[in-house]
C-alpha cells in the first residue's frame, strides 16, 4: 500500500479518536488523569476510541494510566501524569537505570519518584502491568500483536496503535494516548507546543532545507553485502519532513512496495540512492571509513561526499533520532548541528 494512504489511513483513525475523546470532559484530578468525563457513546459517560484492533471503550473516570512499549509513558509525563508503570529504557540509557535523560529530567520537574519500571526485554511484563491496577493502558506507539491487546485488555481498557505497527508518528503517538486518557486538548496543545519548537530549532539550520535523505538501520561493517534502510513508514524517516528536509525519492519509492518499517537492496543497486544528499545512521567514524573504503557504497554520493551523519547508538543522541514527546526538545539542537554539517558537506 502506498505510504500516503497508509499514512493517511493512520491520521483518519486517531483524528477520531480526537473527535471522540474532545466529547470528555477535560477537568484533572490530582494525578493529572480525567475525572468525571462526558458521554461519548453512552449514557455512563464512557468514550469509544477506534484502533488497529477495532475499538477501545474507556472508563468515565480514569484515575490510573499505565504504559507499555518505547516512550508511551512521555505522553502521560508531558501533561504532568506520573504512570503507575511504565518499561523501562532498554536503548540509550547510558546510566543504566531504566530512565532516558529526558524521561529523568522530567521526573524531577515534577517532584515524582520514578514509577514500577517493567522489564520488556522479552516481552510485555503482563504481571506487572496488572499489579499496578491501571484505569488505561497506553501503547498508541508500538508493536503490540493481536495476542498482547486481548492479554492486555483482560486487565485494562488497552489503547495501541491506530493502524500500523511502530509506525505512529511523535504526532498520532500524542493524539492516540491523550486520547486514552481523556485528555485529547490538552494533547493537541502539547503538538502545537512542540511544532513551534522545532519551527524555531530549524530556522537556524537553513542549509538542511529541503536535502534529499535516508537513514540506514544499524550498519554491519563485517558485511555490506546490502543497504539496509527505515523506509518512509518509520517514524526516524518521517522525522526528516518535520526538520524541512525530503525523504529520498528512492527511499519513498522503495517504501511504496512494502509495508515494514525497514527494507533493503543488494549493495550492487546502490545506485538507486544516488538522489540521496544526506546519510544517517548509527556508528562511528569506524562505520563511515567502511562505507568510504567499500568499492560499492562508496560510490553513493552521500559517501563520497562525507554527509554521513553517525550517531551513537548507545547515547542519548542516537535514541532521539527516532523522535519522541519528550525528546525532541531535549536533544534537538544538537541534531540540527550535525545534520547541518551533513548538508554542508553534501554541496
Amino acid at each position: 500500500m502506498p505510504r500516503l494512504s497508509r499514512r493517511a489511513l493512520a491520521g483518519s483513525a486517531v483524528a477520531l479518536a480526537a473527535v471522540l475523546a474532545a466529547c470528555s470532559s477535560e477537568s484533572s484530578t490530582g494525578s493529572g488523569a480525567s475525572e468525571g468525563s462526558g458521554s461519548g457513546s453512552g449514557a455512563d459517560g464512557a468514550t469509544t476510541l477506534e484502533h488497529a484492533f477495532g475499538t477501545t471503550e474507556l472508563p468515565a473516570e480514569i484515575d490510573v494510566v499505565t504504559t507499555v512499549a518505547w516512550a508511551n509513558h512521555e505522553v502521560p509525563l508531558a501533561l504532568g501524569v506520573v504512570p503507575a508503570g511504565m518499561a523501562a529504557a532498554n536503548f540509550g540509557d547510558d546510566d543504566t537505570d531504566g530512565l532516558l535523560p529526558w524521561v529523568a529530567a522530567k521526573l524531577e520537574e515534577l517532584g515524582a519518584e520514578p514509577p514500577v519500571l517493567f522489564d520488556e526485554s522479552d516481552g510485555i511484563d503482563f504481571e506487572g502491568v496488572a499489579d499496578t491496577a491501571p484505569s488505561v493502558i497506553l501503547a498508541g506507539y508500538s508493536g503490540l500483536t493481536q495476542e498482547d491487546y486481548d492479554t492486555l485488555t483482560a486487565i485494562a481498557p488497552t489503547i495501541p496503535f491506530p493502524e500500523v505497527a511502530w509506525g505512529t508518528s511523535w504526532r498520532d503517538m500524542i493524539t492516540a494516548n491523550a486520547a486514552g486518557m481523556g485528555r485529547a486538548e490538552d494533547g493537541a496543545a502539547l503538538i502545537a507546543e512542540l511544532e513551534g519548537e522545532i519551527e524555531e530549532a530549524v530556522a537556524k539550520h537553513p542549509a538542511i532545507a529541503g536535502k534529499s535523505v535516508m537513514f540506514l538501520t544499524h550498519v554491519d561493517t563485517t558485511d555490506l553485502s546490502t543497504v539496509n534502510f527505515y523506509t518512509a513508514h518509520d517514524t526516524r524517516t518521517m522525522f526528516f519532513e518535520d526538520l524541512g528536509m525530503t525523504i529520498a525519492k528512492s527511499v519513498q519509492d522503495a517504501s511504496a512496495e512494502t509495508e515494514e518499517f525497514s527494507s533493503s537492496v543488494s549493495a550492487e543497486q546502490a545506485d538507486v540512492f544516488d538522489d540521496v544528499e544526506i546519510i544517517v545512521t548509527y556508528g562511528d567514524e569506524t562505520l563511515v571509513e567502511a562505507l568510504k573504503g567499500d568499492p560499492l557504497l562508496s560510490q553513493m554520493p552521500a559517501v563520497a561526499n562525507g554527509a554521513v551523519v553517525h550517531l551513537p547508538s548507545d547515547s542519548p543522541l542516537g535514541t532521539a533520532a527516532n523522535p519522541t514527546p519528550l525528546a525532541i526538545s531535549y536533544i534537538l539542537e544538537d541534531y540540527l548541528v550535525e545534520l547541518e554539517r551533513a548538508a554542508n558537506a553534501s554541496v
